[in-house]
């Protein structure tokens, strides 16, 4: 009988690149089980207790610390030892009083340290838009949650001004919509995909084509020294309106 599903283990050699692990140490890694963010731009939190945070010496201490529901993702406890967490996903200790937001670097996804008043919310960047059947819309994020908006009049959907691929300021666990970020010129943003992943500045400039992808659009980002880098507007990730409304790791 041939067999079913995909291999539950994975080698460091092949992980993805965004881990930032030592390939050669050992031969196994930990795979993250499927979940909000793809294999390629997630952790497994075992991996981060254990190898990044350094709370653990092996897998089974992280997983005992885990599983004691001393770990919170997003505000909410997480006893999954593979559970995947992703791009601007917020880890909580509350025993230590710590906390930490994943974003992109040029050597990976990193854990950037942050204050307990920042872990109350998240930013989300809006991926795709649905009308439900009762004619409320439904934004959907890019690590796979959604929010439903009401509407009064569906025929006049006044409420719903969401575009995809700008952002928004979410307070978590509830999903309560704090402020809304538009992409556009003049406004803060981060490169998270490409060979400028990290980078983070004002955007300068967006060049449209008739007849391309909207995706596709070159952008233009200045960062703090004027040093000006371009990328693909799927790569782009609004991080406020006039100042980014989350601390930034610094980029030399």
């Amino acid at each position: 009988m041939g067999k079913k599903g995909g291999r539950r283990h994975l080698k460091r050699k092949p992980a993805p690149k965004t881990w930032p692990i030592h390939r050669k140490e050992e031969v196994w890694t930990i795979k993250p089980k499927p979940g909000p963010h793809p294999i390629s731009r997630c952790l497994p939190l075992a991996l981060v207790v254990r190898d990044i945070l350094g709370f653990a010496k092996t897998r089974k201490e992280a997983e005992t610390i885990i599983s004691q529901g001393k770990i919170r993702v997003n505000g909410k406890i997480r006893r999954e030892e593979r559970f995947p967490v992703g791009l601007m996903d917020v880890i909580s200790i509350p025993e230590i009083e710590k906390a930490y937001r994943i974003l992109p670097s040029e050597k990976g996804l990193v854990l950037h340290p942050i204050k307990t008043e920042e872990a109350v919310f998240k930013i989300y960047r809006i991926e795709n838009k649905t009308t439900l059947k009762d004619g409320h819309a439904q934004l959907n994020f890019h690590d796979g949650t959604n929010i439903k908006v009401q509407v009064k009049d569906p025929l006049k959907p006044e409420e719903d001004v969401y575009k995809t691929l700008n952002s928004l300021k979410v307070s978590i666990p509830d999903l309560g919509i704090l402020e809304y970020m538009k992409l556009d010129e003049g406004v803060p943003a981060m490169i998270v995909g490409g060979k400028n992943i990290g980078v983070h500045g004002k955007i300068v400039s967006i060049e449209e084509k008739p007849g391309q992808k909207r995706r596709n659009f070159l952008v233009t980002i200045e960062d703090k020294k004027r040093n000006r880098f371009q990328t693909i507007l799927d790569f782009v990730f609004v991080v406020g309106n006039k100042a980014p409304c989350i601390s930034l790791p610094e980029v030399d």
